[in-house]
């Protein structure tokens, strides 16, 4: 059951920072951009922890904030700009 809600959880997070950052994305892009934009931002914000945490607002927002950096990272390379 845990697999299943990550890739969800990583859709949603993936779609919402693709809508954020103006970014069209594919489904599964938009999984695989949720799921390392939540380890990102375990990793900075949650000081490595939100693979153990619970699916709370925070847990969420830290997710949406890595997945944001990460495609600001992806453009930033990709086009030589930040959208």
């Amino acid at each position: 059951m845990g697999i299943i809600l990550w890739l969800i959880i990583g859709a949603v997070v993936g779609w919402l920072a693709g809508m954020i950052m103006r970014d069209n994305n594919g489904v599964i892009m938009n999984i695989v951009i949720g799921i390392v934009g939540a380890a990102i931002g375990g990793f900075l914000f949650a000081g490595g922890s939100i693979n153990n945490s619970p699916l709370t607002v925070s847990s969420f927002i830290t997710s949406l904030l890595g997945a944001i950096i990460l495609l600001a990272i992806v453009n930033l390379v990709r086009r030589g700009a930040v959208r």
